[in-house]
């Protein structure tokens, strides 16, 4: 791996100064302090780095994961001073400044800012964000590599149970995504032992009406039906081929209604039964397509989604996995493992990460917006490396 380096390349310029302007712009200084009030997490000392200025630093650090900290640090203090003048002050630049206060922020506040600032982005109606009157959402999973540490490998766990199968502990997420914009909405994270299902379980809170959400066959279980059709939103689920799921009646576009069970005691004596509606298709002429797909859904009537325009949104779900990507290769310039060494600064970054992400996706909607593009057709990576050199000069201009 290649180690940290000390300063920026090419030293400081003025484009170089940290994406500051830009993340101040979509985390605005006094929603930042609202937040960490929120939570108890303000700063409460006047000799302390100040807090918010270390969640502009976790955000930073992200975008720039090969530069050292104090050179990071140093680069956010001076863009924030920038925009906000001597309301933020300035403070020692050192590691042991740095790991104090990081640990004094704690890995909550990243939580709280996160969840105050971060929502779908896409305007009600705007073009490939919503089908009919839902927006498309997507749940997946994926996992991150951290430092192999003790702290980390007791809370975090080896992927296949040891050390001796993997070289790094690892933490797994569940992601809600907007799919037309790569926005990750709402996240969940938890050591790698922890299932998919019991991270997304978490998200369901976050789940509205007015959501069509998108997931892969792994989450399917009657449990987790029913739990997600009681938040109102609308569901569109890939199950596996081999769910018992007989044709009860047969609808005009050649779907079907068919009822789930939580087992078959309940299927003899009919009871506590699910209605749901099943779309079976193939995909001729689509390279390195399954013979077979099989969906549920409680969208019963096909008047309301019939079944060869809900097929074709399916297929939306690998977005959500190019959010990832984004966020694991992109954003990070291929670095595979996270910076921090213990567990609750780990939880720290990894939300830092996802602050860093949103306001990315939504610099990019923005300018879509502008050109009348949409945004998945615009360039993460390029978008990366724009947000890197030039976001100072944007904060300039008080957000």
């Amino acid at each position: 791996m290649a180690r940290t380096e000390g300063v920026l390349p090419g030293g400081a310029r003025l484009a170089d100064y940290l994406t500051v302007g830009y993340l101040a712009f979509n985390c605005p200084l006094d929603k930042v302090r609202e937040a960490l009030t929120g939570c108890g997490a303000h700063t409460r000392k006047r000799r302390d780095l100040p807090r918010e200025v270390l969640v502009y630093f976790v955000m930073a650090m992200c975008l720039y994961p090969r530069v050292a900290y104090e050179e990071v640090l140093r680069l956010v203090i001076e863009g924030l001073r920038r925009i906000y003048g001597d309301e933020v002050s300035e403070a020692e630049v050192t590691k042991a400044a740095i790991s104090q206060g990081r640990t004094r922020l704690g890995w909550e506040a990243m939580r709280a800012v996160f969840d105050r600032q971060v929502s779908p982005v896409a305007g009600e109606g705007a073009q490939g964000a919503w089908y009919r009157r839902w927006r498309v959402m997507g749940i997946d999973g994926s996992t991150l590599d951290v430092p192999d540490e003790k702290g980390n490998a007791e809370a975090f766990g080896y992927p296949g149970g040891g050390r001796g199968e993997a070289g790094f502990p690892q933490i797994r997420f569940v992601g809600l995504g907007e799919c037309a914009t790569h926005t990750l909405c709402k996240v969940e994270m938890g050591g790698c032992r922890e299932s998919e299902n019991a991270l997304a379980r978490k998200l369901f809170p976050s789940l509205e009406p007015s959501m069509l959400v998108i997931a892969d066959r792994l989450f399917f279980g009657y449990d987790i039906w029913r739990e997600t059709t009681a938040t109102g939103a609308a569901l569109l689920w890939r199950v596996k081929s081999n769910l018992r799921l007989p044709r009860e009646t047969v609808l005009p576009d050649g779907s079907y209604l068919s009822t789930i069970y939580t087992g078959d005691r309940d299927r003899r004596h009919k009871q506590n039964g699910i209605t749901v509606r099943v779309i079976e298709y193939g995909l001729e002429g689509v390279p390195d397509a399954e013979p077979f797909y099989r969906l549920v859904t409680n969208i019963l009537d096909p008047a309301e989604g019939p079944a060869a325009e809900l097929a074709a949104l399916y297929h939306q779900r690998w977005k959500i996995e190019g959010m990832f990507d984004e966020v694991k290769t992109h954003l990070r310039e291929e670095r595979k493992v996270l910076r921090s060494k213990t567990p609750d600064l780990v939880r720290q970054e990894f939300y830092g990460l996802m602050l860093t992400h949103a306001a990315i996706r939504r610099l990019m909607y923005e300018a879509a917006e502008h050109t009348g593009q949409l945004a998945e057709d615009l360039s993460f990576v390029h978008a990366v490396r724009v947000l890197a050199r030039r976001l100072p000069e944007a904060g300039a201009l008080s957000p």
